[in-house]
């Protein structure tokens, strides 16, 4: 579960990025967390992750409390929490395949694991067939898919995607929402950080609306930027 308990953060320059945020998600919930930019939307995934600690209230993430959590305690926080960047963070000369093993390696899963755990989740995002492939010979969808089964990988109960289909035609951005929802269907928490209105009123969700470092709505299959 992620919940926020009248948020503030401040940065070390003086700007408030949230000013007041108090929302919770349950386990297993698919949400879309919308606002323009500027308006705390990265502050929250940054505050999620562990990478930022709140300036005042209270943040927990799956177990964690945010503003207490011990650093050697961030790495066990982060498995928990899958992150697909909308620029998608792919490691260009390697493949397919070993771009969704190294997020194993690096919490030292063993080949064995590996070698059972990479084939179903690339199998789970339409990818089966392109395991030897290097990132820049995928298309921007695929690419987008291989970032997701990379988040996937290490079975985290929680999926945080930044603006997931930010660079992709109206038709790919579908199928990966589709292939996100697919996700939730499993029993994954998926959290959509997005601005597109469009894409958010094609799926009847819960949407988190955020202005000004505020929560402004919190209701289902709505989205009024204005």
């Amino acid at each position: 579960m992620i919940e926020f308990t009248d948020v503030v953060k401040a940065y070390d320059h003086g700007t408030h990025a949230l000013n007041g945020v108090t929302m919770q998600i349950e386990d297993g919930e698919f949400c879309f967390l919308v606002g323009p930019s500027g308006s705390g939307k990265s502050t929250i995934i940054k505050l999620i992750s562990g990478e930022l600690r709140p300036t005042s209230g209270t943040v927990h993430v799956n177990g964690y409390n945010l503003e207490r959590i011990r650093k050697r305690e961030i790495p066990y926080l982060r498995r928990t929490t899958g992150v697909v960047f909308q620029d998608f963070r792919l490691i260009p000369k390697m493949s397919v395949y070993d771009n969704v093993a190294f997020a194993m390696r690096v919490i030292g899963a063993r080949e064995r694991e590996i070698r059972d755990r990479v084939p179903y989740v690339l199998e789970l995002v339409g990818l089966e067939n392109k395991a030897k492939r290097l990132p820049g010979e995928m298309s921007g969808g695929e690419q987008q898919r291989l970032a997701i089964a990379r988040a996937l990988v290490n079975n985290p109960s929680t999926i945080i995607a930044d603006e997931p289909t930010g660079n992709l035609d109206p038709a790919r951005s579908f199928e990966i929402m589709s292939l996100l929802q697919e996700i939730n269907n499993l029993g994954t928490t998926i959290l959509v950080v997005t601005h597109e209105k469009d894409l958010v009123q094609l799926f009847s969700k819960r949407v988190i609306v955020i202005d000004e470092g505020i929560v402004v709505s919190d209701g289902e299959g709505y989205y009024d930027e204005d």
